[in-house]
């Protein structure tokens, strides 16, 4: 499971797809439904959260957004809303940092055009995320 830090504008097809129904499962996985990943690390910065269950489905919403944006067909019904209040979660510029290397890899060897494309761009965090100064997260595995 991979829920990524940085925008979902940089992935490609798969890895959009991918983010898509892993969040899914991170939402299921919240709110109760299943009995599996429910210690994954990747869950650990929603479960800190003060609403793990609507940042979640923030997540999702800002995900579905992306997808419209290409013209898939996500179904809209799976995310949640976007409260106008709830509060960010804070990420690193290590972890940022860390994702942005990993994800460049990736595309490098499975999406050569998406790579060309977003290598000599500045990575910026998924819109639930406040960045700042700071190592890989703890929970990362690297």
């Amino acid at each position: 499971m991979r829920l990524w830090t940085l925008h979902p504008e940089f992935l490609d097809t798969q890895g959009l797809l991918a983010l898509w129904r892993e969040a899914l499962l991170a939402k299921a996985v919240i709110h109760g439904q299943t009995k599996g990943y429910k210690h994954h690390p990747q869950l650990t910065r929603f479960y800190e959260h003060d609403a793990p269950g609507l940042a979640i489905g923030t997540f999702l919403s800002y995900v579905h957004a992306e997808s419209v944006r290409r013209g898939y067909n996500f179904d809209p019904t799976k995310a949640g809303p976007i409260p106008a209040s709830l509060a960010p979660i804070r990420a690193t510029t290590g972890q940022l940092d860390y994702e942005w290397g990993h994800l460049l890899r990736k595309l490098q060897q499975r999406s050569p055009g998406v790579y060309a494309q977003v290598k000599t761009r500045e990575a910026r965090a998924h819109p639930l995320f406040q960045i700042a100064d700071g190592p890989i997260a703890d929970w990362e595995r690297p």
